[in-house]
C-alpha cells in the first residue's frame, strides 16, 4: 500500500454535484488516513456542504475553485474548447501536472472522454482509451467488461487492445495470472458475428499475452465462463444498463410482493440475513467506478446519478489503481506485444 494518496475530484458533474460528492468526500478520508482529496468545484458550494458535515476546516480536503461547469447537456467539443476552468478540466489538469495521482467524476461521460485523451493523451502504442467496470458473476469473482460507452464503433485492432487493457486491469484486481478473456458476439460458435469481430478473435488467439476463450452470449456474462469480456461501445453500454434496469425491476417486484402479505413479511424478516448477504452483492453501488483505460493517467467515471455511498465506490477504485499502478502495466505488456513482430496487433490486422 502507498503511503500517500491524492485524487482530484469533480465535485461540480452528475444530476446530484455537491450533494452526492461532498459526503462521498468526507467518507472516503475518514475512512482512508493516507487519502487527500481536491475538490474540484465552486469553492462556495463546497464550503457550504463541507459546513453542513463539520469538515470544512480537514486537513485532507483541499478546496480547487472552478468557475465553470460541464453540465449534462454540453457537447464534448464544445466542453473541450470553451470550459476550459470546469471542475472536470481542472481536475484532470492536477493528474497532468502530478499534483493528483487520479481523478474521478460523474460528470458529462462524452465531455470526460474528450477531455481526458486531450490533456493526458495516449499510451504509447494504445489508439482509444476504453470504459471498463467489474459486474457481478454467479461465482465470488466479478466480470470486467469494456468497452462500456467511450467508443460507439470500433475496428479490430481496437477490440484487441481493449482485450489486452482488460485483461491487466482484471489481472490486477482479482490477482489472476492469465484472466479468461472473452469477444461478446450473437453466438458461440465460430462462424458467428460480423467481419471485425472475427478478425479481433484471430488477433487475440494469435497473442500469448492474452488468455482467449472464444465468443460468449449475452447469456453467459454473469456466468463466470470469462473474467473479462471485450465489446464496442455501444453494446456494452446497452448491456450493462439493461442488466441494471434488470436488477432494479427485480428489487421492486420484491418489495412490492412482501407488502402484499403478512407471511411474506414474516418469510423475509426470517430470511434477512440471506437477503442482505445477497443485496450486498449484486448492488450496483459497489461497483460503480468505470476506469477510463489507456491514458496516460487514471480517470474513473462515476455513474451520474451515484449516491454517497456509489460516489465513495468510485474514489476507491481510483486508488486500487494508483496502487496496482495500472498504467504502467499496460504501457509495459504493449510494449512486450510490439516488441515480437510475429505478435503484434498491427502485423495481424495485415
Amino acid at each position: 500500500m502507498l503511503t500517500h494518496l491524492t485524487i482530484a475530484l469533480d465535485m461540480m458533474g452528475g444530476d446530484y454535484g455537491p450533494r452526492s460528492s461532498i459526503p462521498a468526500a468526507v467518507s472516503a478520508v475518514n475512512k482512508h488516513a493516507n487519502l487527500t482529496l481536491l475538490l474540484c468545484g465552486s469553492e462556495q458550494l463546497i464550503r457550504e456542504r463541507l459546513s453542513d458535515l463539520d469538515s470544512l476546516n480537514h486537513p485532507r480536503l483541499i478546496i480547487k475553485h472552478c468557475s465553470e461547469v460541464v453540465t449534462n447537456s454540453c457537447e464534448p467539443a464544445s466542453a473541450l474548447r470553451n470550459k476550459k476552468s470546469s471542475s472536470m478540466r481542472v481536475a484532470l489538469e492536477l493528474v497532468k501536472s502530478g499534483e493528483a495521482q487520479a481523478c474521478v467524476s460523474a460528470g458529462n461521460t462524452g465531455a470526460l472522454f474528450f477531455m481526458a485523451h486531450y490533456v493526458l493523451k495516449m499510451l504509447p502504442g494504445i489508439k482509444r482509451p476504453a470504459l471498463i467496470s467489474a459486474v457481478p458473476t454467479e461465482k465470488k469473482q466479478p466480470v470486467y467488461l469494456l468497452d462500456l460507452g467511450a467508443n460507439v464503433h470500433c475496428d479490430a485492432d481496437t477490440l484487441f487492445q481493449f482485450g489486452v487493457m482488460g485483461s491487466i486491469v482484471a489481472g490486477q484486481a482479482q490477482n489472476i495470472d492469465k484472466p479468461k478473456v472473452c469477444l461478446l458476439n450473437i453466438g458461440s460458435e465460430e462462424i458467428k458475428g460480423h467481419d471485425t469481430i472475427k478478425q479481433a478473435a484471430q488477433m487475440m488467439k494469435a497473442t500469448p499475452q492474452i488468455n482467449y476463450q472464444g465468443y460468449c452470449e449475452g447469456s453467459d456474462m454473469f456466468s463466470g465462463k470469462a473474467d473479462v469480456i471485450v465489446c464496442e461501445g455501444f453494446v456494452g453500454n446497452v448491456a450493462l444498463k439493461t442488466c441494471e434496469g434488470i436488477a432494479k425491476l427485480i428489487m421492486y417486484k420484491f418489495t412490492k410482493a412482501l407488502k402484499k402479505h403478512v407471511f411474506y413479511r414474516l418469510l423475509a424478516l426470517a430470511l434477512r440475513p440471506i437477503i442482505k448477504k445477497l443485496y450486498k452483492r449484486v448492488n450496483p453501488d459497489q461497483y460503480n467506478g468505470a476506469s477510463l483505460v489507456g491514458l496516460r493517467g487514471i480517470v474513473v467515471k462515476s455513474h451520474g446519478n451515484a449516491s454517497n455511498k456509489a460516489f465513495l465506490a468510485a474514489i476507491e477504485e481510483a486508488s486500487r489503481e494508483v496502487e496496482r499502478c495500472i498504467p504502467e502495466k499496460i504501457q509495459a505488456t504493449f510494449a512486450q506485444i510490439t516488441a515480437k513482430p510475429e505478435h503484434s496487433s498491427s502485423s495481424l490486422e495485415n
